[in-house]
């Protein structure tokens, strides 16, 4: 709900920041995620398995290319956010612990999840590709 404020509340400022002050103003960025390193390799790792199911189904030379494509894609797509947190300026805080996260949780935007509920969700899919890569390559191999 808003909620008026009348004029008079405003504060006037004589003259606004000079550029040394701001330029010596100090950025805190947190890019970690919340989350752990550890769940970041998991997550890659279960993609990197479905690759190697696939390519262990089907394979073919002609699936070379394609193969080596999604592998540099996922490289990218995990490699830009690691790459990221180290940019500077350096960020406030570090990836957590696998312990403190499990503790703590993190926070999302339907509420607070405990470790176990968060590590489940972010791996939901990779886990299902890699469940569905197998299938696949069950239902190949009983051809």
């Amino acid at each position: 709900m808003s909620q008026h404020v009348p004029a008079s509340a405003f504060r006037i400022v004589a003259a606004p920041a000079t550029v040394a002050a701001i330029a010596d103003h100090q950025v805190r960025v947190v890019r970690s995620f919340d989350l752990p390193t550890g769940l970041f390799a998991a997550t890659v790792a279960l993609y990197f398995a479905f690759l190697g199911v696939m390519a262990a189904t089907f394979a073919d030379q002609g699936l070379a290319i394609p193969m080596a494509i999604f592998s540099i894609y996922i490289a990218m797509a995990f490699g830009t956010p690691a790459m990221w947190v180290r940019m500077k300026p350096r960020h406030a805080a570090k990836p957590p612990t696998w312990s403190r996260f499990m503790s703590d949780g993190v926070d999302t935007l339907t509420g607070r999840l405990d470790g176990r509920g968060a590590a489940a969700q972010v791996l939901m899919l990779p886990v299902l590709i890699l469940g569905w890569g197998l299938i696949v390559a069950a239902i190949v191999a009983a051809l």
